[in-house]
């Protein structure tokens, strides 16, 4: 490795450089043409403004953004396709259905974001927001909330708890969180605010209640009933092993995230499904100017005084370019690796879902009677109530696949029948998300996979009227549509360590009152060690989930700083 003059990082090969496989819109390969969006298919340049690693949502908002405003900009994806967790895939053969394999709902990216890139999204509003099956003795019913909540809901929480109190406490405590995300989600595409200054425009109590202690205890002193409380405390967990009284409050981190997405904390079904939020996002970084190189696994950064060299491996063949930043959109614990830092067992993430997609020939009845298509719009909720949560998570600590198995089931086709294709009005997707299976389960026990899978469907049975199998749609084979995905699938095939979803714990989304927040990268919440170096991923202060803002608040730290 050399280093110039003005201190750039000289590629270590002199082999001509490849033709640049830049991606039109929906991700395929394309020819050159106006149409197509694509720039080129010459050699490129090997030295430029910018190298992005890695070609998930993230990094295409940064390339997108960067690209616009006139920098040049390379990508270099893994994988033979851009979208990272957020694509849609046909996994049954004989059947069009297109799921959303790994992410499936969008709450945290900004309206203003989309509108900046000219993203052609659209994002459907479920009717329902949730529904909570439950028993009481001799009673069963559902605990139904409605988007725009109403009297249904009002009835709903009346039937199962005998009164109007447990509602009341869930307006008012909703309307507090609320007014918390109307104060930080304006934050999120500004440089970090520090913590006294958010926590000066928020409520005492709210502040305790969400930030300073761990959330259990405000659960179990807001609510009575076990079947709300579990409710409220699900926000908490998705993606994140914990108890709700961790000290470390990463469950608390982990309810905000959930509940701030542009000021309403809606969460909302892409229609196409979520690999149409990210073609968008590849159309937008190509016409703008952006090149992106698939089958390109990076092997190494090489970080110099006023530059950076990435080496990839593409086509049996060792690549590399320079740029005057990098952008990482991997994990922080992979990109030490790429540093030359090695790997550190001890600091690898840890994921702790189980995600399983179904293609189904109907929606099944439940046993509580209620309408499937109101059931299933929204957010279903199995073995969930608070007790059961803290149980299965005691479970899992002591090494056993919990039993019941709490998860939530959404069925997005009830709100956009186009990702079934032919099957449209003919069959239904279901996408199971179950809690408190952290990836040492599947690590000490290779049956764990099929144990787990087999209790989600029977916490799904549990509260139908007919088993869950009975619907299930095959394939061409004849085999059941079912998909399951457990923390080592998603690293295996995301290269996310651990199948950690957010790339590690998430952090507050605000700067520690004794930050120092004098480099743009700092302010931005994207630095590392190095400061050619950056984070733009999920692991960004305020990453995590289908947001783009790791990629938004980096691309704005190189346009600060190389300005």
């Amino acid at each position: 490795m050399t280093v110039s003059s003005t201190g750039l990082v000289r590629p270590l090969s002199a082999e001509a450089a490849p033709p640049r496989r830049v991606l039109g819109p929906g991700g395929e390969r394309r020819r050159s043409s106006a149409r197509d969006y694509v720039v080129s298919v010459n050699p490129g340049s090997q030295s430029y403004d910018v190298v992005v690693v890695g070609g998930g949502h993230n990094g295409l908002v940064s390339a997108a953004y960067l690209a616009r405003a006139g920098l040049s900009v390379l990508v270099l994806e893994r994988l033979d396709h851009t979208g990272g967790a957020a694509v849609s895939v046909e996994p049954f053969s004989g059947h069009a259905a297109r799921l959303s394999r790994y992410s499936y709902l969008v709450s945290l990216m900004p309206e203003r974001l989309m509108a900046d890139l000219g993203l052609d999204v659209r994002l459907a509003s479920r009717t329902t927001a949730s529904y909570t099956p439950w028993t009481r003795g001799e009673r069963s019913g559902g605990l139904l909330v409605e988007r725009p909540e109403g009297e249904a809901t009002r009835a709903s929480f009346r039937e199962l708890t005998g009164g109007d109190e447990e509602y009341a406490a869930w307006q008012e405590f909703y309307a507090e969180v609320g007014k918390v995300a109307e104060v930080v989600a304006p934050t999120l595409m500004q440089p970090l605010p520090l913590e006294r200054e958010i926590r000066a425009m928020v409520d005492e109590r709210t502040w305790t209640d969400v930030v300073a202690q761990p959330l259990g205890r405000a659960i179990t002193s807001r609510f009575s009933d076990d079947t709300v409380r579990g409710v409220v405390a699900t926000d908490a967990l998705i993606g994140t092993f914990a108890s709700m009284d961790d000290r470390s409050l990463i469950q608390n981190r982990c309810f905000l995230y959930h509940l701030i997405g542009n000021g309403t904390g809606e969460w909302r079904v892409p229609i196409g499904g979520m690999g149409a939020v990210t073609d968008a996002l590849a159309k937008a970084a190509v016409e703008a100017g952006a090149e992106i190189v698939t089958g390109a696994g990076v092997s190494a950064i090489h970080p110099g005084p006023d530059g950076a060299e990435v080496v990839w491996h593409e086509g049996g063949h060792q690549r590399s370019a320079t740029g005057r930043r990098v952008l990482s959109g991997v994990a922080p614990w992979v990109l030490r690796i790429l540093l030359g830092e090695g790997e550190d067992a001890e600091t690898k993430p840890v994921g702790s879902q189980l995600k399983i997609n179904f293609l189904l020939d109907r929606l099944p009845a439940l046993r509580s009677g209620a309408d499937p298509a109101v059931a299933f719009a929204g957010t279903l909720h199995l073995a969930e109530d608070y007790t059961q949560l803290e149980r299965a998570y005691d479970a899992a600590v002591g090494g056993a696949v919990p039993d019941p198995m709490p998860g939530e089931v959404y069925c997005h086709s009830l709100s956009d029948p186009s990702i079934l294709g032919d099957r449209a009005g003919s069959a239904h997707t279901l996408t199971y998300f179950g809690l408190h299976t952290p990836a040492g389960l599947f690590d000490a026990d290779p049956e764990a996979r099929d144990v787990a899978t087999r209790r989600a469907l029977a916490s799904l049975d549990a509260v139908l009227a007919e088993p869950i199998e009975d619907c299930i749609a095959r394939d061409a084979d004849g085999r059941l549509c079912i998909e399951a995905k457990i923390p080592q699938d998603v690293e295996k095939d995301l290269a996310m360590p651990g199948g950690h979803i957010f790339h590690g714990d998430l952090e507050w989304p605000w700067a520690p009152n004794r930050s120092r927040l004098e480099t743009p990268a700092q302010q931005w919440g994207v630095q590392t060690e190095h400061d050619v170096v950056l984070l733009c991923g999920s692991g960004a202060r305020r990453g995590g989930a289908v947001s783009g803002l790791g990629g938004h608040n980096a691309a704005q730290a190189v346009l600060a700083d190389l300005a």
